[in-house]
């Protein structure tokens, strides 16, 4: 399940073809039965306005010296959207690593959270709030969310872990309504943060012990989707106090984007805002403030 970035990029390309149709993108529907699923090569090289052969160097990851002029054309033609154009950037011409590695896979510099982020999250006890950082990694969080999604503090570290949580915890496919789709973005999330660091052999380590454990990751994961974790909602149906509709918004630390601060919010005036309410009362009898890894 590693991360190979040819592999992934030809495989990528390749999912974004099956999508399309010749028919919506006005190509004449040439011969019998198709062998494969959307645009054929020839058809994606036509309206890419590149030579065939061009096209398949790229698809069969020969090389990944590509220039703007052809990646642009790529991906107006696959119809990419900001999030995945980025991501065919990332694997046809790889920037450079923002972190090294050392023989036994370790990072020079291993994620920490400020003390004042830290503060910042026990400075807000009616909001669920964490820190995601490198492959789902739950970095830091405050008293709320461990009681609203799990106590982070009662895990070994390893397991502080969104993707292991969700794919390979049964408690986690009670607390979210819509398990699945929650497990669709957490995969398309992981996918991107995979594709900004394909080289961290932590990421693949994850990856296959999700592909292990998960038959729901590996059909997820063979979806190639690419999601952001930006702004949206879940509902979660929590075993202390029922359900709750909750939307969150994510603030990216300028200083360091692989790490991402999670802030749940809820409506006024609504039966989720006394459930969590609630929520917050019972956490502050049974849980301690936070911590951090």
């Amino acid at each position: 399940m590693a991360l190979e970035r040819r592999a992934e990029l030809g495989e990528f390309l390749r999912s974004r073809r099956a999508r399309l149709r010749p028919e919506e993108l006005g190509l004449p529907a040439y011969g019998g039965r198709r062998r494969v699923p959307g645009l054929r090569r020839e058809e994606l090289a036509q309206l890419a306005g590149v030579s065939v052969d061009h096209y398949v160097r790229l698809e069969q990851g020969r090389t990944l010296h590509f220039s703007e002029a052809v990646l642009d054309a790529v991906a107006r033609a696959l119809r990419l959207d900001a999030v995945e154009r980025a991501h065919l950037y990332r694997l046809a011409r790889p920037w450079p690593e923002t972190g090294a590695f050392d023989s036994a896979g370790e990072q020079d510099q291993r994620q920490r959270v400020r003390p004042g982020l830290r503060r910042l999250l026990d400075s807000t006890p009616d909001v669920p709030a964490y820190i995601v950082g490198r492959n789902t990694d739950v970095l830091a969080w405050n008293r709320l969310a461990a009681a609203l999604i799990t106590d982070f503090g009662a895990l070994p570290p390893r397991q502080r872990n969104l993707a292991r949580l969700v794919f390979l915890d049964e408690g986690m496919r009670n607390l979210y309504a819509d398990w699945h789709g929650k497990a669709g973005d957490v995969a398309a999330y992981l996918r991107l943060d995979a594709g900004r660091h394909p080289d961290d052999p932590h990421t693949a380590e994850l990856l296959d012990e999700l592909a292990a454990g998960s038959p729901e990751f590996r059909v997820a994961w063979a979806e190639h989707r690419l999601k952001d974790k930006t702004h949206g909602r879940y509902v979660y149906r929590h075993p202390v106090v029922g359900e709750l509709d909750l939307g969150f918004e994510t603030l990216r630390l300028p200083d360091d984007p692989d790490q991402a601060l999670i802030a749940h919010t809820v409506d006024e005036g609504t039966p989720s805002e006394t459930a969590l309410r609630l929520l917050a009362n019972w956490a502050r009898e049974i849980l301690p403030v936070g911590a951090e890894r």
